[in-house]
């Protein structure tokens, strides 16, 4: 296994880099956060000012930097180096693997060429595997997943907060070490609501 801290990537479009706390990124941040679009499928209101937005990059970026291990990119466009969305890795057992880009820079193939490249660094560090969900009613998050490889696993029902919402989840999993048949079980283990669809 290979310790490394979201190390500096780049791709043909993009930069993949940790985020700074300088008032540029922090702006970029806000512009992610804040935006209504972006945010739909996500576990929290859109941020309305840039304390909220302090608060959650303190959480979620700043304090994992210091772990000695670690995957949480801001995407940037090569042309300015300016975050337009994020992507990275939980530090927990279920390696959740998420992403997000701001409305205007959708559809546009950035979240898999940016997702790509950090699945492919993960597997090159030593990890087993990864997974990621998305709500049923953002399919797209979903095609993202299949373009990595991963493979739908099982379906739960997880009541969020603090949005108060009920919302049905599938489960995706890549594994990197040749062990086809391994799945994250704690979801299915926690939510008595879990069941196999047939998907196209």
């Amino acid at each position: 296994m290979i310790y490394e801290n979201t190390p500096r990537l780049e791709t043909e479009r993009l930069i993949l880099r940790k985020l700074e706390e300088t008032p540029d990124d922090l702006n970029a941040m806000f512009a992610i956060l804040s935006d209504r679009e972006a945010n739909t499928f996500l576990p929290w209101y859109p941020a309305e000012n840039l304390d909220d937005v302090r608060r959650h990059v303190r959480e979620r970026y700043f304090d994992q930097y210091a772990a000695p291990a670690g995957y949480r990119y801001v995407i940037c466009l090569k042309s300015d180096n300016i975050p337009v969305g994020y992507v990275g890795m939980s530090n927990n057992d279920s390696r959740d693997f998420g992403y997000g880009l701001r409305s205007g820079f959708q559809h546009r193939g950035i979240a898999t060429e940016a997702a790509r490249a950090v699945t492919e660094r993960i597997r090159a560090a030593g990890y087993s595997y990864i997974t990621a969900t998305h709500d049923v009613n953002n399919p797209r998050s979903g095609e993202v997943m299949k373009k990595l490889g991963m493979k739908y696993c099982y379906s739960y029902v997880e009541h969020w907060m603090p949005k108060n919402i009920t919302i049905t989840f599938r489960l995706y999993q890549l594994n990197f070490d040749g062990c086809p048949d391994r799945v994250y079980k704690a979801y299915r283990e926690k939510y008595p609501e879990h069941f196999i669809e047939t998907l196209a």
